[in-house]
């Protein structure tokens, strides 16, 4: 079996609205086994079907591919800005993931209502940590924007995101294209570089001139120099890239917050419906055995009844049964 006609079913099966993927499902895999390719049939029906969560991430990515796009280019610059240790270009660049972060999610409900399924608060919370960890992390990038997401992503902003059975054909990950252009860095994070060159091409003035035969391994040892910092303004910059970092943590908690309590409203008002329905049936199921209750008596009443006359029925038939015997003995007796 080739991983591309596996990645080529799943492709459309992960493209397809969330109540079909089963069905559909069944039906390629009943196709390979009449093409006579058990391996695939097989490998089609281990195929999971994703949560929704991860469907909707898999909405975005099919039918709003440049919402993803846009996220990994701008996770890259990210992911540049921290190694430089720019925490002015991470400040900037961290309100315009906040803003693209919104767009997308807004982008995947509108995706996932018009293929047949709205998405829960809690549910676009947690489409929201898959796509910001795709801007945390390249793999986590890529896998969102292969189309075949099974569950949901997190970054902590340190480790590398666990894409641990997150997609259904891995192997189709090394086939996601790279964006197209890399966006040109803000100025402040061009800033810091212009320093560092210039000085790597000036040299440091304590230093003494390297003679010429050295001149082959310059831009080697240029860029080398350009690594460490001074120790003050080193410990400044990552100060201010933790503050940058922090002050992203906060805004996400705060969305987060808000989410949660939509959806304990949400709940809460549901639960108090729920709860009046359930009075009210027992207060009918009260009437109804009260009826019952009275209707039993008055079966009982109506039976011992028309026991009682069935009983008078059965003595006047005795009764006229008598008389009539006596009358035909007083017909026959001669006079």
């Amino acid at each position: 079996m080739e991983e591309q006609e596996l990645a080529d079913v799943a492709g459309r099966l992960y493209a397809l609205p969330f109540d079909e993927f089963v069905a559909a499902r069944i039906a390629a895999a009943k196709a390979a086994a009449a093409a006579s390719n058990r391996l695939l049939s097989q490998a089609i029906k281990t195929l999971p079907k994703p949560s929704a969560a991860a469907w909707a991430v898999n909405m975005l990515a099919h039918h709003r591919p440049e919402a993803v796009r846009e996220l990994r280019t701008l996770g890259e610059t990210m992911q540049g800005a921290q190694a430089a240790l720019d925490a002015a270009a991470l400040r900037e660049l961290s309100r315009e993931r906040r803003k693209l972060l919104a767009e997308a999610v807004s982008a995947a409900r509108l995706a996932a209502e018009q293929q047949g399924r709205a998405i829960s608060g809690p549910v676009a919370s947690e489409v929201e940590e898959t796509l910001r960890a795709a801007t945390a992390d390249a793999a986590a990038a890529a896998a969102v924007q292969s189309g075949m997401l099974l569950r949901v992503l997190t970054a902590d902003g340190v480790d590398r995101v666990d894409l641990e059975g997150a997609v259904a054909v891995p192997s189709a990950l090394g086939q996601v294209p790279e964006p197209p252009v890399r966006p040109r860095a803000s100025p402040a994070a061009q800033k810091p570089e212009t320093p560092r060159t210039a000085g790597g091409r000036s040299g440091s003035p304590s230093r003494p001139k390297r003679p010429p035969a050295d001149a082959p391994e310059k831009p080697r040892l240029q860029a080398v120099g350009r690594t460490p910092r001074p120790p003050s303004p080193s410990i400044l910059d990552k100060a201010l890239a933790a503050l940058a970092e922090a002050e992203t943590a906060a805004a996400s908690a705060a969305t987060e917050t808000k989410t949660r309590e939509e959806a304990l409203q949400e709940a809460s008002g549901e639960f108090t419906r729920l709860t009046a329905e359930v009075s009210e049936a027992k207060q009918r199921l009260r009437a109804l055995e009260a009826s019952l209750e009275a209707v039993r008596k008055d079966r009982e009443a109506a039976a011992a009844e028309a026991k009682q006359a069935a009983r008078a029925a059965e003595r006047s038939r005795r009764t006229a049964d008598l008389a009539k015997e006596r009358v035909l003995r007083l017909r026959n007796t001669p006079d």
